[in-house]
């Protein structure tokens, strides 16, 4: 039934496309008939072209529908506020077009040219300029650094201003942002890029199934964020183009954005800080939550396994944080009471170095 009614749908549209080729071929003095063959010369071609359509009907319901579906894929891949500011751009374009169109509107033929081609230029470019400056709506305190200068600068007046935080692939994949922002200590908006959600759609879709499940788990990560109402989620659809790295664009939209990177690779830590970008690393946030542990002090660990270097032997807390027991190699399995003698603290992790103090359970 509904294919029937598309078919009826697409014939009619055809036939009333050849009465308006009949209308316009009338007007443009084309047709040299008198005025009863005029009608009958375009009621002639709007059937041929009602025929035509209602034959190619099938062929032609198919390609809108894969136009329908292109056009909605390249749509989801856009957040909300881009297609707002979309159409408000396309509008405003529109304007402007048919302003500077209507001078040349009585001109034959230039004037429907010039109308056209108004029509897509400012078009395009409203649409553009709306998405590409929409930031300056969004976090105008970032962009408009004058009104910031004098804000600074009126004691009276100056507010603290919240950046936008804008995350990696690596810290929504290891997924402890989402009980962090759970507990309130991440304040401002959290921005995902469009190329850090492709790179999560292609790691998710990879042949090798630990990638596919780390890829899987960063896509629920983000929709864990984007349905808890006390963190403001907004994607990010710049893009620096596919020959440039990751890690590289996120940098550069820091840095456009005047915000701060969320990440806990340890490489871009680095980086960014040689860059003069602010980095807030998630592993440095759990090495400093640890229990603090000073030289002199004494604890029970289980030596596990050998160290690098001769004699010693390694143990680990409850959080994971490695312990190099000096002489600790000739008590592997054993649990013994061990020393503090210095703590080596990194954005890569903790190190604890002890020295043995005796052996509580000898492993048999």
């Amino acid at each position: 039934m509904i294919d029937k009614i598309i078919k009826a749908v697409i014939t009619v549209i055809g036939t009333l496309l050849g009465v308006f080729t009949g209308v316009l071929l009338n007007q443009n003095g084309l047709l040299n008939f008198t005025e009863f063959q005029n009608v009958l010369v375009i009621i002639g071609i709007s059937l041929v072209f009602g025929i035509i359509f209602f034959l190619l009907s099938t062929r032609i319901k198919k390609i809108g529908l894969k136009v329908v579906g292109a056009f909605e894929t390249e749509l989801l891949k856009f957040s909300t506020m881009d297609i707002i500011w979309g159409a408000l751009g396309l509008i405003v374009g529109f304007i402007i077009a048919f302003l500077i169109s209507q001078p040349f509107a009585d001109i034959k033929y230039v004037g429907t040219i010039i109308s056209i081609l108004s029509y897509l230029i400012f078009g395009y470019l409203g649409i553009k300029i709306s998405t590409r400056k929409k930031d300056d709506v969004i976090w105008p305190q970032i962009n408009l650094k004058k009104s910031t200068v004098s804000k600074k600068q009126d004691k009276s007046s100056k507010k603290e201003i919240i950046l936008p935080k804008i995350l990696d692939t690596s810290v929504i994949i290891d997924g402890r942002i989402s009980d962090i922002c759970k507990t309130g200590f991440i304040e401002g908006t959290l921005v995902i890029p469009e190329f850090v959600l492709k790179e999560l759609r292609h790691i998710a879709d990879s042949s090798d199934s630990l990638k596919r499940n780390r890829g899987r788990r960063g896509l629920d990560i983000l929709n864990i964020l984007q349905k808890d109402d006390a963190v403001h989620v907004v994607i990010e659809s710049k893009d620096y183009g596919d020959n440039i790295e990751v890690d590289v664009k996120l940098l550069k939209l820091a840095k456009e954005l005047g915000g701060k990177v969320l990440t806990n690779d340890f490489n871009l830590n680095k980086v960014a800080e040689f860059q003069g970008v602010e980095v807030l690393n998630i592993n440095e946030l759990a090495n400093a939550v640890k229990p603090v542990v000073l030289p002199g002090e004494e604890m029970t660990v289980m030596v596990v396994k050998d160290g690098k270097e001769s004699g010693q032997g390694l143990a680990y807390l409850d959080d994971g944080t490695m312990i190099v027991v000096e002489g600790g190699k000739k008590c592997i399995g054993d649990s013994v009471v061990v020393t503090v003698t210095s703590v080596l603290q990194t954005a890569a992790g903790r190190m604890i170095f002890a020295k043995l103090k005796n052996v509580i359970n000898k492993a048999v």
